[in-house]
């Protein structure tokens, strides 16, 4: 039997779940594109030096925040996010840096496309975006996914960047790759690698889905409404899942790269999230396979979502590497 305080909390979190779910269902109707427009006041709130605007690319749009002036920097969302993930961050950095955060592929205001989900075409898709937008020696910062991208980036246009910096993740076919994904914590890459099942159980569950993964001590429920949004439309969701069921791609790609390069990489971890014992075992990894400037920092009091969690040390990180001398 439980405790009045067991239901108490069971209570709250069923309310909790509830409200998310409502707020996600009264900002998009059936059938309505999930494209982030210039007015959305997300933007708005980050000061009127940013603007929301999209560049085609490779026959799709890329929608884009951008804001500040100076040096660019580039910054890639992780899953189950988009852009907004560094919305707490953009504004310090754009006082200093030209910051574009990008809608990867498929993800809220970019259009998706009917195939080509491995981090190097992603990368391709990128790249087309720098030289849309002018930018093309840019600092490019990578979580999750995005860090994914990141190095896919660097290994396809090295000199299009002048270093990346990869937030808490590791790469597929880079030691200690295939240790982690053998892990019960790896369950979800394994679920959305399965063609069509995760479509079907998650597709209008996007909110109670994405809660699991994001700590609602740093993602508001109004946030996830937000992302679950982003992934709302059946081929944005098919999308996400796409990039997942591409990593032996990635695996194969990234396995295969074994020429020197010499763009500087910074490899960072949360104290607190599974990978930060990792981190000298992916170092190695990546000397070994030709980069021969790599670092790694730790981001302390912090998990897997560092720019959610610690967006000030992660603002101060991207500062100290993303500056041009």
């Amino acid at each position: 039997m439980k405790t009045s305080a067991t239901a108490a909390s069971l209570s709250f979190r069923v309310l909790r779940t509830l409200a998310v779910l409502l707020l996600a269902a009264c900002g998009r109707a059936p059938g309505q594109s999930s494209s982030k427009q210039a007015t959305d006041p997300a933007v708005a709130k980050l000061g009127p030096e940013f603007a929301s605007a999209g560049a085609q690319a490779n026959g799709i749009t890329l929608h884009y925040v951008r804001g500040g002036t100076g040096p660019a920097v580039i910054l890639l969302h992780a899953f189950p996010e988009d852009w907004y993930e560094y919305h707490k961050v953009m504004p310090r950095l754009a006082t200093k840096f030209t910051v574009v955060a990008v809608d990867l592929p498929g993800i809220g205001g970019s259009t998706a496309k009917p195939g080509g989900y491995a981090a190097a075409d992603l990368a391709d898709d990128i790249h087309q975006l720098q030289q849309q937008l002018h930018v093309e020696h840019a600092y490019v910062v990578g979580h999750d996914i995005g860090g994914m991208v990141a190095y896919a980036l660097v290994r396809r246009y090295p000199n299009a960047v002048r270093g990346a910096m990869i937030l808490d993740v590791p790469l597929p076919g880079l030691a200690p790759w295939k240790e982690i994904t053998a892990k019960p914590f790896s369950w979800h890459i394994h679920f959305q690698q399965v063609p069509g099942l995760a479509e079907e159980l998650v597709a209008g569950r996007q909110a109670v889905y994405f809660r699991y993964f994001l700590n609602p001590q740093y993602v508001s429920d109004a946030d996830v409404a937000r992302y679950a949004e982003s992934y709302a439309a059946p081929e944005h969701l098919h999308a996400a899942f796409e990039v997942y069921r591409a990593f032996p791609a990635n695996e194969k790609f990234n396995a295969e790269q074994q020429s020197r390069i010499d763009v500087p990489l910074v490899l960072v971890a949360g104290s607190e999230s599974v990978f930060s014992k990792d981190l000298p075992t992916m170092a190695e990894a990546l000397r070994a396979h030709g980069c021969t400037n790599v670092k790694t920092r730790v981001i302390e009091e912090s998990s897997h979502y560092v720019a959610d969690e610690q967006p000030g040390i992660v603002e101060e990180f991207i500062e100290e590497y993303a500056s041009v001398l």
